[in-house]
């Protein structure tokens, strides 16, 4: 951070929050924002909104106009390299004449990858890389695993009580965590591209997983876990269509009836006799989905867990006990050692409500 300049810094910050107002919308795309600044003035600025629409990096030189010779780009992310829908912004940044172009952090698609920064640099442009990069990759950490790992990032949401349980013996849950608490986690869903549960979640408590009393203009896919494809045609999660079943059912004729009702589904049998949830994962990324959410029992997330698929956990604690004979939080097998268990790096605990809101990262899984 010592070769950028506390203004550097604050510029960058600016540009990262404009990057967020996206946060519901960008997807397939990355969230970035554009900061353009000349003689220590901001002459304009502008954020991506939508897949198909302009750049951020072309919305901040439409209003700059003129003023962007001569001026310093803080962009989010590595100025785009290649058309895609929408011209290079690297060379409208280059054709506008600006001095010097800092991002956050260099673009993983391999279609960008440095190109954009190299482009600028034959253009006489100076660049610079590296600044806020932490938090940029937060803000795009779909974006980038769907990029390296070609599959969604994929987090893990839960609520529970202080002794870790999620449900009464007889599954009752509604509600463990706080209104406040549950309206938390709406803004999460909205920022998903997909929610993730299984049948017996389907079957024990009809959800909807829509997005609600949050201001987006999509609705996330609902994808069901269902290996013996049970799930109701009527039910809730369905409605209007905007859903996927994975199954390891493959007749066709049982798909059918899903198919009418605008569901898609996937045949992913794997080797266990479930669902190839790593297969499911390649193929939400190949849709394009960036961030998935799961909002599911015990059984899905201790196996996407031990599949090596949860990348991060979110976590409602609502200050109450359940007791020894409620659900837990994760279908576990037996650990015959302490260094079996999977590691998570405690990243923020917050007050939402009168419960406690947990982000963690997983570092270690069962290979």
């Amino acid at each position: 951070m010592s070769q950028f300049s506390p203004a550097d810094v604050a510029f960058m910050e600016h540009a990262l929050a404009l990057a967020a107002r996206g946060l519901f919308t960008t997807t397939p795309n990355p969230r970035v924002g554009c900061v353009l600044v000349r003689e220590g003035e901001i002459v304009g600025e502008g954020w991506h909104a939508r897949a198909g629409e302009a750049h951020a990096e072309v919305h901040a030189l439409r209003a700059a106009g003129e003023r962007a010779r001569g001026a310093t780009a803080y962009v989010t992310l590595e100025p785009c390299s290649h058309y895609g829908r929408t011209p290079p912004c690297a060379l409208a940044l280059i054709e506008a004449g600006v001095a010097r172009v800092i991002c956050a952090m260099q673009d993983p698609n391999p279609l960008v990858a440095g190109r954009g920064l190299a482009m600028l640099e034959d253009a006489g442009i100076a660049t610079r890389s590296g600044l806020c990069a932490d938090a940029a990759r937060s803000l795009n950490e779909g974006f980038i695993s769907r990029m390296t790992r070609a599959r969604p990032w994929l987090r893990i949401k839960a609520a529970a009580s202080l002794d870790g349980r999620t449900a009464l013996a007889s599954g009752e849950s509604q509600w463990i965590t706080s209104a406040t608490a549950r309206a938390d986690a709406h803004l999460w869903r909205a920022r998903s591209c997909a929610i993730l549960t299984g049948v017996g979640t389907v079957l024990a408590d009809r959800p909807r997983l829509t997005v609600r009393g949050v201001d987006t203009p999509r609705q996330p896919l609902r994808v069901i876990v269902d290996s013996h494809l049970r799930t109701p045609v009527q039910a809730g999660v369905l409605a209007g269509g905007h859903a996927l079943i994975a199954t390891c059912v493959s007749d066709t004729a049982r798909h059918a009836p899903y198919l009418a009702h605008g569901v898609d589904v996937l045949a992913l049998p794997g080797a266990a006799g479930g669902v190839d949830l790593p297969a499911l994962l390649q193929a939400l990324g190949a849709r394009g989905l960036n961030e998935v959410m799961t909002e599911a029992g015990a059984t899905l997330n201790g196996a996407l867990i031990r599949a090596g698929l949860a990348d991060a956990l979110l976590l409602y604690l609502a200050p109450s006990l359940l007791g020894s004979d409620a659900r837990g939080l994760f279908d576990w097998p037996a650990l015959t050692t302490l260094g079996e268990r999977p590691r998570l790096a405690l990243e923020s605990v917050e007050r939402v409500g009168d419960d406690l809101r947990l982000q963690a990262r997983f570092l270690t899984t069962p290979a």
